[in-house]
């Protein structure tokens, strides 16, 4: 396992992950900033594409926040299988291809970056076995769901990996103001639907997420951001399929339908912009942080 040598160096733990070329050249950054907010909370769904969801009866409470709030609707993935677009959502590159990596990831990460600015975090994970976990797959828990388990910024620090929690712990968190800056929330494989449907995802968001909506400090400043990692296996548009992504907060304009092109590492630049971290991981730095939202 690779050595974490500081987050405030620039080789980051050592060594460094790689990754394959985007698939396309990321678009300029947009002219609009992205509000500052106080929270992000990321959600990632799972294996399917736009039209399977966006105007169809299986998932009528994502539809009805996409219709409410904002809807990126040429939003793109970058790559199949998962593992490379849950990267490209935290660490603004693909890593790698295979759904079995192990490997410490020593490239820079939103861990660092968020560290670097003073910024608090946590990955929330359902089924993850315990707090603090980085071992493999525990059915319907799946690893490759879960990038902020793999970055030497975690499992290499006693403080850190400790804030890998089971999914159990974000509603105890909500209920006591406790959310950190950055939250990623990954469904287990039942309720992402990856094996489970998408009505059953459907309803796992508007029973665990819907209360974050109606939170008086969300209610102020926070941002949700509700994505799917890749299109169906048949999908390959732009590298990983046409997909649906959600931006849901008091700061997003009401209604709006985004036609511009954007892909996971634009996603990563937003929650850079409004959390204010300056400096943002891989293609993310360069990317369009979605300010038309705002």
């Amino acid at each position: 396992m690779a050595v974490c040598l500081g987050i405030f160096l620039a080789s980051g733990c050592g060594g460094g992950g790689t990754s394959a070329p985007a698939p396309n050249p990321t678009p300029p950054p947009n002219p609009t900033p992205a509000a500052q907010v106080s929270h992000v909370v990321m959600v990632v769904e799972e294996n399917h594409s736009y039209n399977e969801v966006i105007g169809t009866s299986a998932m009528p409470y994502l539809n009805s926040l996409a219709s409410k709030y904002g809807l990126a609707t040429q939003y793109f993935a970058n790559t199949h299988p998962s593992i490379g677009n849950y990267f490209e959502l935290t660490a603004g590159q693909t890593i790698t291809g295979d759904d079995s990596y192990s490997a410490a990831v020593t490239a820079d990460n939103i861990v660092r970056q968020l560290l670097a600015a003073k910024k608090t975090w946590k990955g929330y994970a359902e089924s993850l076995p315990s707090t603090g976990y980085t071992g493999g797959d525990v059915y319907p828990y799946k690893r490759a769901h879960f990038p902020l388990s793999y970055f030497c910024d975690v499992v290499n620090d006693n403080t850190q990996v400790s804030n890998l929690v089971p999914f159990t712990q974000f509603a105890t968190d909500l209920a006591n103001d406790q959310l950190p800056d950055y939250s990623l929330v990954v469904p287990d494989l039942l309720n992402d639907a990856h094996d489970g449907t998408l009505t059953q995802a459907d309803t796992w968001l508007q029973t665990n997420i819907d209360p974050l909506l109606s939170n008086p400090t969300f209610q102020q400043s926070g941002l949700l951001i509700i994505t799917f990692d890749e299109g169906d296996s048949a999908d390959a548009a732009h590298g990983g399929g046409h997909v649906v992504t959600v931006l849901v907060g008091p700061k997003v304009k009401p209604g709006v339908q985004s036609t511009t092109f954007h892909q996971h590492q634009d996603a990563l630049a937003l929650v850079c912009s409004t959390l204010g971290i300056s400096s943002c991981p891989g293609q993310a730095a360069g990317a369009n942080d979605m300010g038309e939202f705002f």
